[in-house]
């Protein structure tokens, strides 16, 4: 209940007070989010309006950056949303950046023009997920949505934001807060008969070991099925054949709820982190 409503609305003061003991989740979200008189029904473009003189252009690539699970580089957000390529959109995209809107992961063993941008504020991606263009009315608009196939998507980059802000806590649930890590996203866009992969967060121990981390948001124990342990070893070995890495390589699940204990997770997955983890202090 409690990372639901993270998921949904971050963990801002200001909003997390409109809270009443005793809501569920999906009470909270209808009642702040969907409401008529609810504090965030209409606040996207006034929150950004009073923020940024330039707020055309930043909402521009925060809407783009909503709909691009996999993140975008640079030059990618420039072409999606046709600004140029000078100091204007490096000032804006540092802007949004520093403002914890949208993160940014040097990809392994590459170089710094090479960042992915993601979207990083859990209010504005779920505003442009579920409220912005969309007509809402009535009651139970959270509950009717959350049973669709869109909050599916949406969940799984919400709480990926979630573990992202939370790698500290990570690393303390693996046992490695004492080793000195580097934290990074990796993705090989494949050639012409090649298998590409993404891997939104990997840590690259001091102790010659990599943690190639999935997440996986889920209201149940997570089944890794055959399918699904297929796209795990592919991810691994394109991975460890594209960056020549001699480390030892260990499967890292983050879960809600943990994983079905089946084949398939037992001869894969070497950690898995459950997310009470997350919120536990360092």
């Amino acid at each position: 209940q409690i990372l639901q409503i993270y998921m949904a609305i971050g963990g801002i003061p200001e909003y997390l007070k409109n809270i009443q003991k005793g809501e569920s989740a999906a009470q909270v979200i209808e009642k702040i989010c969907f409401a008529k008189d609810g504090i965030l029904t209409g606040e996207f473009k006034t929150l950004y309006q009073s923020l940024f003189d330039r707020s055309t252009i930043h909402i521009k690539i925060v809407e783009k950056l909503s709909s691009v699970l996999s993140g975008m580089t640079r030059n990618e957000i420039i072409i999606a949303c046709g600004l140029t390529s000078g100091g204007t959109t490096t000032e804006i995209l540092s802007e949004l950046e520093e403002s914890g809107f949208i993160r940014s992961a040097l990809p392994y063993d590459r170089k710094t023009k090479d960042l992915i941008y993601y979207m990083n504020d859990e209010y504005s991606l779920f505003y442009q997920k579920f409220i912005s263009g969309k007509k809402i009315s009535g009651k139970d608009n959270w509950i009717r949505i959350s049973s669709g196939n869109s909050y599916k998507v949406w969940s799984g980059m919400a709480f990926e934001a979630v573990c992202m802000k939370h790698t500290e806590q990570i690393k303390k649930e693996l046992g490695i807060s004492g080793i000195q890590t580097q934290e990074s996203a990796w993705r090989y866009v494949p050639g012409k008969g090649e298998a590409g992969a993404q891997i939104d967060l990997i840590i690259d121990r001091a102790d010659k070991t990599i943690n190639l981390c999935e997440m996986k948001f889920y209201t149940d124990e997570y089944i890794i099925d055959k399918s699904y342990a297929e796209i795990l070893k592919r991810k691994r070995k394109v991975f460890e054949q594209k960056t020549k890495t001699k480390k030892t390589l260990f499967l890292t699940m983050i879960t809600t709820y943990g994983l079905k204990n089946n084949t398939y997770s037992n001869t894969l997955i070497q950690n898995n982190i459950l997310i009470d983890a997350l919120f536990n202090a360092y």
